[in-house]
């Protein structure tokens, strides 16, 4: 199977514990579930209705203030927002309302309505989306033709250290909804074939991109 990032040749591996199928990609980092692995929608979605987000849990409005701290100062505008992938509770949403931000938000399964066509953004943001993509790249892109020129797009996912003994103990390999994997480096190659550049990452689970 080919990278579905950078279409270069990966090599498979065997998660004997999880009794799964990997594919690690040399080129750009990429480690993706074997498909015939993946969840059903109603699978899915289920899995997600037991997450229990909201502004009253105070780790998880903390984990986005500091998401938001990393890259306020950079924006050079933030009149107009984008959360994609805002989940069953819009918390992110409402955390950028008060920073006085105009704020669309969009989720395939809880706020289904594309309320970002015909609609450009200062800033898109989106948090724990990417290790669920199938495809990436056509997400980014998509993403990418909305975003006003200087604009920003902000990621989170946790990022894997490009080490096949340590991704085998990993506990973010653990959640069935989690199909593809990333690091810094793979954020670059993603990024380059989507018209956008890195800015800046923590090297742990936040990419801010930006239009090159």
């Amino acid at each position: 199977m080919n990278c579905k990032i950078c279409n270069f040749g990966t090599k498979a591996f065997d998660d004997l514990e999880l009794q799964k199928h990997f594919y690690a990609c040399p080129n750009c980092h990429c480690i993706a579930l074997d498909p015939r692995y993946y969840l059903s929608l109603e699978k899915e979605n289920s899995l997600y209705d037991n997450h229990q987000n909201s502004l009253e849990n105070e780790g998880y409005v903390k984990m986005f203030e500091d998401f938001l701290d990393y890259f306020w100062n950079d924006l050079t505008c933030k009149e107009k927002a984008l959360d994609f992938g805002s989940g069953p509770t819009p918390v992110l949403a409402e955390l950028l309302r008060r920073r006085e931000v105009q704020v669309d938000y969009y989720d395939k399964f809880y706020q289904p309505i594309q309320c970002f066509e015909n609609q450009t953004y200062d800033l898109i943001t989106s948090t724990e989306v990417f290790e669920h993509l199938d495809d990436p790249v056509t997400t980014l892109s998509l993403l990418s033709q909305h975003l006003n020129p200087k604009g920003v797009i902000a990621l989170m996912t946790l990022f894997h250290t490009n080490d096949e003994a340590f991704f085998l103990k990993w506990w973010y390999r653990r959640d069935p909804t989690h199909i593809m994997f990333y690091t810094p480096k793979t954020l670059e190659v993603l990024a380059q074939k989507c018209g956008l550049e890195v800015l800046k990452t923590d090297g742990k689970r936040i990419g801010i991109l930006q239009k090159r």
